[in-house]
């Protein structure tokens, strides 16, 4: 089962809140992907919810193609998760620290899926392609947030 969670963590120099921000708007999501998979947003509110949809346009293999995601799990500058089609979500959960930052976690679940289609993720390079991802992203994050931090008035 710990194969089917993939996930990296970072502390950043910016309260939840400005992390949040970020993580819950859809279309900040290409400013912070280090998977290089997510070409932009199409649709989607400017501040995602529980339930809310969002499209993405993405790319990988060298394929262009367009998947639908809802927001499963949300609490406020804490936590956001969302899943496409498929049984998978992203999830990020923050955590403030003691000197104000926050511990960002960012987890590919595919625990959710069955054994074969288990199978399938891990011959396509899953979750392999997964950490890199993340530990990407992850980097992207912070530079977004810290110098959203810097910026705000």
């Amino acid at each position: 089962m710990g194969q089917r969670l993939v996930s990296g963590s970072t502390t950043i120099d910016a309260p939840p809140e400005v992390v949040f921000a970020i993580v819950a708007d859809p279309r900040q999501h290409p400013r912070i992907d280090g998977s290089g998979s997510v070409r932009g947003v199409i649709t989607g509110p400017e501040r995602l919810a529980r339930g809310d949809t969002f499209g993405v346009s993405m790319r990988l293999f060298g394929v262009r193609y367009r998947i639908d995601n809802r927001v499963v799990e949300l609490e406020q500058d804490r936590l956001i998760a969302w899943r496409h089609f498929g049984a998978h979500r992203w999830r990020y959960r923050l955590e403030p620290t003691a000197e104000g930052g926050t511990r960002v976690t960012e987890t590919f679940d595919f625990t959710r899926y069955g054994p074969v289609w288990a199978a399938l993720l891990r011959l396509a390079g899953f979750p392999r392609r997964n950490r890199l991802g993340i530990t990407a992203t992850l980097a992207r994050l912070k530079e977004a947030a810290e110098a959203d931090r810097t910026s705000a008035p």
